[in-house]
């Protein structure tokens, strides 16, 4: 467990604000267990988090972080599904820690209490049953959590891009995902895997990258020299062995997506590279519109185009992939314009961490607008 923020807010900056319960925040993926933990405001303090002022809550009243860590471990996750005795077994010690640090057990005089907690977690919506059937158990018996939001993390980055508006949230970092609500129910696009889909993805770029440089090595049409060079570099020459090396192991989206920077560093100069960051700009656009409300990818008239989308749906984009900088930034803008020009492109006000707290701090006043579904949003 190694620290990823630091901790406890001084009582003074808090003054302004009756001392609430404490709030939990938790993002489950595949770089590890991240965990926050945040004060509960009353009066004033949760006023502003309640509203932004248009009956939605929005980055201004965002839960004040008092510390958070980091367990770089992943959660197990197997044929049965996310080991809920194995995130336990991490997420208990973190809070603990969290929370001594916050000096919790010292203000209260006992056993501090956790009013309400968000666990977000890759994989939730096909493999969280039993997370779904044990957490909320053990939470409750080692911190008293009265109220738990078990989430999809693409839900998570959903509320941590846009809080609780209608609108839609394209993540993108090795998969690719897109979710969007009209506050009563959410519309999935993608997030299939990198075999049958993620398409715009880090794996997916890494892919067509690869591909390109593959087709050189062979003297087919198609191919990239620019690329097959990268490659080369990156992984060794001749490139006849990458397939030895590629298929055998378990981590293959992410050695796809290890070679999607060397993508956009070509596509400046190499055709090729900069065909392949354009068509990932498209499908993310495509995955997008299909999300949005009033959008979609099914005709809306006769002449077979999409349905329009109106200008106060708000979209926002998250995650590493979008580091890739202008070789990706620009396409997409282009890509926006021609399939979503009524869609307002907003930035991502936070990501899955702030998007678990946040919709904690709803749960804690009883007034979560996000709407619940059984395997993306489940309140215990």
């Amino acid at each position: 467990m190694s620290p990823a923020a630091d901790g406890a807010a001084d009582g003074a900056d808090r003054a302004a604000d009756d001392a609430g319960g404490w709030l939990l925040g938790v993002d489950s993926g595949g770089s590890g267990l991240r965990v926050a933990l945040a004060r509960q405001r009353t009066g004033a303090g949760a006023a502003a988090e309640r509203t932004d002022g248009a009956g939605a809550a929005g980055p201004s009243g965002r839960p004040e972080v008092v510390g958070a860590v980091t367990c770089p471990e992943p959660v197990r996750t197997s044929e049965a599904g996310i080991d809920a005795g194995h995130m336990a077994a991490q997420l208990v010690p973190a809070v603990r820690s969290l929370l001594a640090d916050a000096g919790a057990g010292a203000e209260e005089g006992g056993a501090a209490r956790i009013a309400a907690a968000c666990v977000g977690a890759a994989g939730m919506a096909t493999l969280g049953r039993g997370l779904r059937a044990e957490l909320p158990g053990m939470l409750a018996e080692a911190f008293g959590v009265r109220r738990l939001a078990l989430a999809a993390d693409a839900v998570t980055a959903y509320a941590g891009a846009l809080g609780e508006r209608p609108g839609a949230v394209v993540a993108a970092g090795t998969g690719m995902i897109a979710m969007g609500t009209d506050l009563e129910s959410w519309r999935r696009a993608d997030g299939w895997g990198h075999l049958l889909g993620d398409c715009g993805s880090g794996a997916w770029i890494g892919r067509a990258g690869l591909e390109a440089a593959m087709r050189a090595f062979d003297g087919r049409a198609g191919g990239s020299a620019a690329l097959r060079a990268r490659a080369e570099a990156m992984f060794g020459a001749p490139l006849s062995v990458l397939p030895g090396q590629l298929y055998p192991r378990t981590d293959r989206a992410a050695v796809l997506a290890s070679f999607a920077p060397e993508v956009a560093r070509c596509a400046g100069e190499d055709p090729v590279a900069a065909g392949i960051m354009r068509a990932a700009a498209r499908e993310m656009a495509a995955s997008a519109l299909a999300v949005c409300p009033g959008g979609g990818a099914v005709p809306r008239s006769g002449d077979g185009s999409a349905g329009t989308v109106g200008e106060d749906v708000r979209v926002a984009f998250t995650g590493g992939l979008f580091n890739l900088g202008e070789a990706l930034h620009g396409p997409l803008r282009a890509a926006l314009t021609e399939q979503l020009p009524g869609a307002r492109v907003v930035e991502a006000a936070g990501g899955p961490l702030d998007g678990a707290l946040l919709i904690a701090a709803r749960l804690a006043v009883g007034g979560l607008a996000l709407p619940s579904d059984p395997a993306l949003l489940s309140v215990a």
